[in-house]
């Protein structure tokens, strides 16, 4: 499949829960061997669109392909070639790290010599070799999701999709994932597919994805966002902010918004305009910030509010589901 031009192809997609509307005629395009981060607030359609990609949800109307195949038609082929961890854990808590191992590849109809040979590569390349017979209970959550990315691989998928990885790390663990992360691009060529509720960690992948309202309203590099915005985001505390707002657009002839009752405005050299500020509004605010233009700028600026870090529920970790999402 390597004549393959995209890993990801999503055409018109929309998805309904009731009458609410998850997704809404979605487009998105994602490359082979990219770290991809589809980042949105809660509620956003993030966790709806990894469903279906996923093969757990099928499409209501729409195209979605992957790897070339289509997920509506051809789910049984998508779910051979994909590795998936989701954002509950899917590991037996009372096996070894082999054992999650040997119970993954025999669900892909592996031989006892392929996983042995397949599982102890990464182990080692994700540094568990040493920790194999230990039981999963005993290991720290980094550890643990090191087993789960293992457990996604196993197969030698060409795509690897995970919902929220670093859910209940803690930086350390978070900053050896995307390691981990990076040298399977590098190293394997895997896709990596990602979603996430924290900002900062989309920062660090090829391109990103920021989903509102079911709908794309970002997409592009991290620093190419970032340079969309028009200059450091400065923050203004007052009492008063939508009358501070109209004041300080009359007085400088720019634009002034009311964002989560605090006034924001874009401008270059934002440190030089503090002192603007305070000087033409003395006694009026109460606290002043600015920073240099970050993807939550750019999720504001497009949709005009902050945004929300709550994180979607997790996968049904009970039952049917659990079932298929131990395999796919």
């Amino acid at each position: 499949m390597s004549d393959i031009p995209n890993a990801i192809e999503v055409s018109k997609l929309s998805h309904h829960y009731g009458q609410r509307q998850a997704l809404c005629d979605l487009d998105l395009t994602i490359r082979c061997g990219e770290i991809f981060a589809v980042v949105g607030p809660n509620g956003g359609g993030k966790t709806t669109l990894f469903r279906i990609l996923s093969t757990l949800v099928p499409p209501q109307t729409g195209r979605v392909m992957v790897l070339g195949l289509d997920v509506a038609s051809q789910t049984s082929d998508v779910r051979t070639r994909i590795g998936v961890v989701f954002q509950s854990p899917a590991l037996d808590r009372q096996l070894s790290v082999a054992e999650n191992l040997s119970q993954q590849g025999r669900l892909y109809g592996m031989t006892s010599r392929e996983i042995a040979d397949r599982g102890g590569m990464l182990l080692e390349q994700l540094r568990l070799t040493d920790r194999r017979r230990e039981r999963v209970d005993t290991l720290s959550g980094g550890l643990r999701r090191r087993v789960e990315l293992a457990k996604g691989l196993l197969h030698g998928p060409q795509l690897l999709l995970l919902d929220e990885p670093s859910t209940g790390l803690d930086p350390a663990a978070r900053r050896d994932l995307w390691d981990h992360l990076s040298m399977l691009k590098r190293d394997a060529g895997v896709t990596v597919v990602l979603t996430t509720h924290i900002l900062e960690e989309a920062e660090q992948a090829d391109r990103v994805a920021i989903i509102d309202g079911g709908k794309v309203v970002a997409i592009d590099t991290p620093d190419a966002l970032r340079c969309t915005v028009g200059g450091d985001a400065i923050t203004v505390r007052t009492a008063d902010a939508a009358a501070l707002a109209a004041a300080v657009s009359e007085r400088f002839g720019c634009q002034a918004q009311v964002v989560d009752g605090a006034v924001r405005l874009e401008q270059p050299d934002g440190h030089q305009w503090i002192a603007k500020l305070v000087e033409a509004f003395p006694g009026k605010i109460e606290a002043i910030t600015y920073a240099r233009p970050s993807l939550e700028d750019v999720f504001i600026d497009r949709t005009g509010r902050r945004f929300e870090r709550d994180v979607d529920p997790p996968m049904e970790p009970t039952g049917r589901g659990r079932r298929k999402s131990s395999r796919y």
